[in-house]
C-alpha cells in the first residue's frame, strides 16, 4: 500500500474522500459479479442425472452448486472475516478473484457432468469478497452512505454482467467458455479497483468516537455478542433468509421470469429495470446518514425493512389483480425487496454495534445472517425442483412473494421491538450504577 497515498486521502476533504471510498468499492464489488453471475446468461440445455434425487435441469444445477459453495464460503467466513487484519485484506480479495478466474476457465475444459463441481469451487472464493470490500468501508461517519452506494453495485451489477455474458455469446463464444470470457474482461478493472481500496487509510479518532473502534473478533468475542443480543438477532435473521431466498431467486431466474411475462427478446430489461430499483433503494437506505444517534438510525431502518415487506406485498397483490404490468411490478417489488435486503449488508449492523457499545465488526454479523440466507436459498430450489410442484415462474414468484412480505414483516417488528428495548433498558442500568457511584450511602 501506498503510505502517501494513503496520508493524502487522510487529510482530503469529507466530499473527495467519500468519492473516492465510494468509487473503489462500488468498482470492487461491482466486478466481481463478472465472476460469478454471468454464467446464468446461457440456456445450458438439457438435464443432469443426479441419481435418487432424479434428474434436473443443467442450468438449474449449474446455479444450485455455485449457491451452495458460496453458502458454504459465508459460513467459512464467520470466522475468517471477524478475524481479517487491514493489512491482509486486499491481497486475499486479489487471490480470492483470480481462484473464481480459474474455476470458470477449468469449467469451460472439464465434461459437461463434472461442470456443476466448478462452480461449486467458483462459489467458495466469492463469498469472501463482500466482508473483504465492506471492511474497508464501515466504522466510519459517512459508513451509511459508502455502505449504500456500494449495495448498489450487487442490484445493478448482475443484470450488467449477464448482459455482458450474452453479447460475448453473440461474437461466437460457445457456452462453455463465455463465463471465463466474461471474467477475464472484468479482471485488470478488478485488480484497479482492489488497489484503491487498499489506499484507504483506517478509521479516524472521530470516525470510532461516533461508531465505536472496529477490530477482529476472537472466538469469545463473537459467542458474547451473540449471546448478547440472540432473539433480536434470530429474528433479523429469518427475516434475511426469507429476503435473500427472495432475491436470489429473481435474480437466478431472471432471463425465465421476463420470458414467461411476456418479454423473452428484450435482454436489455435485465439492465434497465434495476436502475429504478437501485434508486429507490438505495436513495431510502442513505437517508438513514441523516440520523448521528445510531439508536435512532436502528429503529429508522427498521422501520424501513418493515416498509419494504408492505412494497413486495401491496405489488404483488396489485399485479395478480391487474391494476399494474409486469414491469411496474418486477420494478416495485424489487425496491421493496432491497429495502429490507441493502441494510443487512451496510447501515443495520454498522449501527447496531454502537447502539449496543460493542467493539468489533459488522462483518461477523453479516456473515452471520448470509450463511443462512443462502442456505435458504439453496433449499428453496431443490424445494422447487424436486417437490412436484408444477407452478409456473410467475405463480411461483408471486405466491412466495407473498410469504416473504407478510412473514419479513412481523420479524421486523419483533427485531425492532427487541433491540428498543434492550438498548433503553441498559442505559436504564447504566445510569442506576452510576448514581450508585456518585450517590452517598445510607445510614443504617
Amino acid at each position: 500500500m501506498s503510505e502517501r497515498t494513503a496520508r493524502w486521502l487522510g487529510r482530503a476533504p469529507a466530499s473527495l474522500f467519500t468519492a473516492y471510498a465510494l468509487f473503489s468499492a462500488f468498482g470492487a464489488y461491482f466486478c466481481m459479479y463478472g465472476f460469478r453471475k454471468a454464467f446464468a446468461a446461457a440456456s445450458y440445455a438439457g438435464q443432469l442425472d443426479l441419481g435418487p434425487l432424479g434428474r434436473i435441469d443443467t442450468k438449474v444445477a449449474l446455479i444450485v452448486a455455485q449457491i451452495v459453495g458460496y453458502c458454504l464460503s459465508k459460513f467459512i467466513g464467520i470466522r475468517v472475516i471477524a478475524e481479517m487484519t487491514r493489512a491482509r485484506r486486499a491481497l486475499t480479495l486479489a487471490a480470492a478473484i483470480t481462484a473464481a478466474e480459474v474455476t470458470l476457465i477449468a469449467f469451460a475444459l472439464v465434461p459437461p457432468s463434472l461442470a456443476p463441481i466448478c462452480l461449486f469451487l467458483n462459489g467458495l472464493p466469492l463469498g469472501l469478497t463482500w466482508g473483504l470490500v465492506f471492511g474497508s468501508l464501515e466504522g466510519r461517519r459517512t459508513s451509511d452512505l459508502l455502505g449504500a452506494g456500494l449495495c448498489a453495485s450487487f442490484i445493478v451489477a448482475s443484470g450488467f454482467a449477464k448482459s455482458v455474458g450474452l453479447s460475448v455469446l453473440g461474437y461466437g463464444v460457445s457456452e462453455a467458455w463465455m463465463p471465463a470470457a466474461t471474467g477475464a474482461l472484468f479482471l485488470l478493472p478488478m485488480f484497479l479497483f482492489v488497489w484503491m481500496l487498499a489506499q484507504l487509510p483506517p478509521p479516524s479518532a472521530e470516525d470510532e468516537a461516533h461508531r465505536m473502534k472496529r477490530e477482529p473478533m476472537s472466538a469469545a468475542d463473537r459467542r458474547g455478542l451473540l449471546a448478547r443480543a440472540a432473539p433480536g438477532l434470530v429474528s433479523l435473521v429469518l427475516a434475511y433468509v426469507l429476503l435473500t431466498t427472495y432475491r436470489d431467486f429473481r435474480d437466478n431466474f431472471a432471463l425465465e421470469l421476463w420470458g414467461a411475462l411476456g418479454f423473452s427478446n428484450t435482454p436489455a430489461l435485465l439492465t434497465t429495470t434495476e436502475l429504478p430499483v437501485a434508486f429507490g433503494a438505495i436513495t431510502a437506505v442513505g437517508l438513514v446518514m441523516m440520523v448521528r444517534d445510531s439508536r435512532r438510525a436502528l429503529a429508522v431502518v427498521h422501520a424501513l425493512m418493515a416498509f419494504g415487506g408492505v412494497l413486495i406485498g401491496a405489488s404483488t397483490l396489485l399485479f395478480r389483480g391487474g391494476f399494474i404490468g409486469p414491469v411496474p411490478w418486477m420494478i416495485l417489488a424489487g425496491v421493496g425487496l432491497y429495502i429490507g435486503y441493502v441494510p443487512f449488508n451496510c447501515v443495520l449492523f454498522d449501527r447496531l454495534l454502537p447502539a449496543l457499545g460493542v467493539r468489533g465488526n459488522a462483518g461477523f454479523l453479516i456473515y452471520v445472517a448470509d450463511s443462512f440466507g443462502y442456505l435458504g436459498s439453496v433449499a428453496l430450489l431443490f424445494y422447487k425442483n424436486f417437490s412436484g410442484a408444477r407452478l409456473s415462474w410467475v405463480e411461483f414468484f408471486g405466491r412466495f412473494g407473498l410469504v416473504v412480505a407478510a412473514s419479513s414483516i412481523g420479524l421486523f417488528v419483533v427485531s425492532g421491538v427487541y433491540f428498543a428495548r434492550g438498548v433503553t433498558g441498559s442505559e436504564r442500568r447504566e445510569r442506576a450504577a452510576q448514581a450508585c457511584v456518585t450517590s452517598p450511602g445510607r445510614k443504617r
